[in-house]
């Protein structure tokens, strides 16, 4: 049996094949360290301490890594303020489905309740973010929720956290292990009913359209040829890109802020829209329930309805739902509504989005020049990670997946600075993959600091920093709202020479015709590197499906910005984003 309680927790975390773990030595946690110290390392069938400069990056991390693996990863934070830090991180992991397991050490047991020194009470602070989360008083009880911790963690997949006072961490262990038994990823079937009823609503729909989400992961194919069978036009949320953009003709963009393409008019045109494994939470890019009829396949029943009404709810895994489904379906003829939606995609794409590739002499650069010149040189496999912010919208719209490529973001909770630190995490758990992190400046700024830890661990990521001394998508906010932009830019800051000082490979590009290079040599360099474009502050990105309100909005705010003085630049502005607009 092991000498003491950390001892035993760090031997369950081996037994449930964590080979490292992201954080910041202290006082309450400095028992659990020196327990990892002791194992002597991966190398030596231990574990690893991943030394980060904040919690808050430890946490996405983690969550980056069990995202890409599926497979538990581990942060952890001393007492007080350092657990404190994990919470923005844990959220996006647990929000994400991550499977993480986070270490929140705790003030010696005798002082809890006395307003000692750091205290805090993690045991209720971390419920919200978390499947769940207890503290260990006892030796005896220990082990139990040690093991019950793991199980939350891979069971949810989501967040479990374990609050734990440093004098427990050191008290002679006294139960028995239990057994960790894990099990296959088990398969939801639906109710016959269910998919026969959806079938009959698909034979009598003369046009069908599909919009697919993060459920469609390993169902590619099945929905490829399940959308040929009934000649439907495929959108997808941002989620969903990875897993189904990839080798398909039946693609039609994405919806939402973001978008771009035809999938708005695709999923409002369609007389059926079936849902496919998304809980896209943007209703208002939804079809009126009223005027389309709306399918949901979810593996989640909390799911299907929620966003928008739905008249045929199946309850299942997309894949299992498809093998029953697609042959109670009668095959369609007509391919009319297909082939006008992906004439109009072609069109969109060729018109707005494409339009922005065609600026390889313009300064200040265009980032959509610089993410399609960044899209065209990384490798087919690499891992993209994207700031929250305009760096998701170039990774949705330019950022082409492959079957191997993975794309990963702060997707549903939305943070800053997710980026980097979810490169870092990526790059621990595929040292010999390529990653790439499209940054922001706003976001990159916030966790700086975690250039040190890549430098550190000698970790080749490659951060491409879009930097436009903006806040791109909050002023894009702010426009169509009708306020005037306000506190949203900063000073020019260079980026390659703060990296430069960390250790990294950096290059600063002003000028478009140095972009390719600039880029071809950061991701052939062996160790960490940098490339700081400095971008068109004014260029912003609106949805594919520009309402009028956000019309007056946008016309509105620039009206003020002109009657306060800023003529010159209401017109710059328009200059950088009128072919935005579909359709100019």
């Amino acid at each position: 049996m092991p000498k003491t309680v950390a001892d035993q927790l760090v031997a369950q975390l081996i037994d449930a094949g964590v080979s490292h773990i992201y954080g910041i030595v202290g006082d309450s946690l400095n028992p659990i360290v020196d327990a990892i110290r002791r194992t002597g390392g991966s190398a030596k069938g231990g574990i690893d301490w991943i030394h980060v400069r904040n919690e808050e990056a430890a946490a996405f991390m983690a969550g980056a890594e069990a995202q890409l693996t599926g497979k538990l990863a581990v942060a952890a934070g001393s007492c007080g303020p350092g657990n404190l830090h994990l919470i923005n991180g844990l959220y996006d992991a647990h929000r994400s489905g991550a499977p993480v397991l986070a270490i929140a050490s705790h003030i010696p047991s005798a002082q809890i309740g006395s307003s000692y020194f750091q205290e805090t009470h993690p045991e209720r602070l971390f419920v919200e973010c978390s499947n769940y989360c207890e503290m260990i008083l006892t030796a005896e009880q220990a082990p139990r929720v040690v093991n019950s911790a793991i199980r939350h963690s891979i069971a949810g997949p989501g967040v479990s956290v374990i609050v734990l006072p440093g004098d427990v961490a050191e008290f002679a262990s006294k139960a028995e292990t239990p057994s960790l038994v894990l099990t296959e990823k088990p398969r939801v079937i639906p109710n016959g009913a269910d998919v026969a009823s959806l079938a009959k609503a698909i034979n009598d729909a003369k046009t069908v359209a599909i919009f697919a989400g993060f459920g469609v992961q390993g169902a590619h194919d099945a929905v490829i040829a399940f959308a040929e069978r009934i000649k439907a036009p495929i959108g997808h949320s941002l989620r969903g890109k990875e897993w189904i953009q990839y080798d398909n003709p039946y693609d039609i963009g994405m919806t939402g802020l973001l978008g771009y393409g035809a999938a708005h008019a695709g999923i409002h045109d369609a007389d059926l829209l079936i849902l496919l494994g998304t809980d896209f939470p943007y209703s208002q890019f939804l079809p009126d329930p009223s005027k389309v009829v709306i399918a949901q396949v979810d593996a989640n029943a909390e799911h299907l309805g929620r966003r928008v009404s739905v008249a045929h709810p199946v309850h299942g895994d997309v894949l299992a739902t498809l093998e029953l489904l697609t042959p109670l379906v009668t095959e369609k003829t007509s391919t009319r509504f297909l082939d006008s939606m992906l004439k109009k995609h072609a069109k969109l794409l060729d018109t707005v989005v494409g339009t922005y590739t065609d600026v390889a002499n313009t300064a200040p650069i265009h980032p959509e020049f610089a993410i399609s010149v960044i899209d065209e040189l990384t490798a087919d496999d690499a891992v993209f990670t994207a700031d929250t912010g305009m760096g998701n919208v170039w990774q949705a719209r330019y950022v082409t997946p492959t079957a191997k490529r993975r794309l990963i973001g702060s997707y549903l909770h939305g943070s800053m600075a997710n980026a980097l630190p979810q490169a870092i995490g990526a790059q621990v758990a595929y040292p010999d993959r390529q990653v790439v992190a499209i940054a922001g400046d706003g976001g990159l700024s916030m966790l700086l600091g975690e250039l040190i830890t890549a430098t550190a661990y000698e970790l080749p990521v490659k951060i491409f920093v879009f930097n436009n001394s903006t806040l791109g998508l909050v002023k894009l906010e702010m426009l169509v709202d009708g306020f005037p932009d306000f506190g949203v830019d900063v000073p020019a800051v260079d980026y390659a020479a703060i990296a430069a000082g960390a250790g990294f490979h950096a290059t600063r590009v002003e000028d478009p015709k140095t972009l390719r290079d600039a880029v071809g040599e950061a991701l052939a360099h062996p160790g960490p590197a940098l490339v700081d474009i400095v971008t068109d502050p004014r260029a912003l990105s609106l949805p594919p499906a520009i309402t009028g309100g956000q019309v007056k909005g946008f016309a509105l705010a620039m009206s003020k910005i002109v009657l306060h003085g800023g003529a010159a630049e209401a017109v710059k502005m328009a200059q950088s984003n009128i072919r935005h607009v579909p359709g100019l």
